[in-house]
């Protein structure tokens, strides 16, 4: 068995390198957040069009009101007020196939498109499977924002105007539109995370890591709501409002029917 190394970071008496560099005399006052996050994570120097691409998507993935990341966030820390971290912790779990981290599932979709032969037949060919399963789309539709989701009109806008990207993943995410409308026989929006998935792929990030970046996003989104919830609690009121929607249908006592307090 091979000994395992490391790239990322050693620290020593009089200080710390972040992979080549040297923490305190190259980065820290020189480079900023997104700049070092895209060395760490890529293994190269951020580009100009790699910081513009990454700033748009964390601030588009960092917040979307009270989904249920942000519900259990809040939830967890009315629970457990001592203990942040466990709150923002337990909704970053909700990053996953259905909200937020779509952009993973999407971009295998777009690899195909761009691997294959015929991208537009492939992307006709995924748009036929995913009709006939009635499996949902991933980085399309959504239940609010008709007939376009603004999110996505604005990201693949700045893609677009970007001539440092090849285009490869912008191409095919048009072609799986076109084919999911033609299929379908509608207009389905490219959502927000279908256009971070063609972003993301046009600058390098690997289909497997992309939904990292929505965990970093979404971690600063839900800190805002435990500060919010410092200010203005409303873990009780979420907690008291289901207690009395979903009915108790047993036979026994229930508070929904005037029996003891819970």
């Amino acid at each position: 068995m091979n000994t395992p190394e490391t790239r990322l970071c050693a620290h020593h008496l009089t200080g710390m390198s972040y992979r080549d560099v040297d923490l305190v005399e190259d980065l820290i006052g020189k480079k900023t957040f997104t700049e070092v996050m895209i060395m760490q994570i890529l293994g190269r120097e951020a580009r100009p069009v790699d910081m513009r691409i990454v700033d748009a998507v964390l601030v588009t993935l960092m917040e979307h009101g009270l989904t249920p990341s942000a519900i259990a966030t809040r939830l967890i820390y009315m629970s457990a007020p001592e203990n942040l971290q466990g709150a923002v912790a337990s909704g970053l779990m909700a990053v996953g196939s259905q909200f937020v981290g779509t952009m993973e599932n999407c971009s295998r979709l777009l690899d195909r498109i761009r691997q294959a032969a015929d991208g537009r037949a492939e992307a006709l060919a995924i748009a036929r499977e995913f009709r006939a399963s009635r499996q949902p789309l991933p980085g399309f539709g959504h239940h609010l924002h008709k007939p376009d989701d603004p999110r996505s009109i604005k990201l693949l806008a700045l893609a677009e105007a970007e001539p440092d990207l090849p285009g490869d993943s912008l191409k095919a995410l048009r072609l799986l539109a076109a084919a999911i409308d033609e299929t379908y026989g509608k207009h389905i929006t490219i959502n927000a995370t279908g256009a971070v998935a063609a972003l993301l792929s046009e600058i390098g990030v690997p289909t497997a890591l992309m939904r990292g970046f929505a965990v970093i996003s979404r971690a600063a989104g839900l800190v805002s709501h435990v500060a919010e919830e410092q200010q203005s609690p409303s873990g009780r009121y979420i907690w008291e409002t289901i207690d009395h929607a979903i009915p108790y249908v047993g036979k026994g006592k229930s508070h929904q029917r005037g029996g003891e307090s819970s």
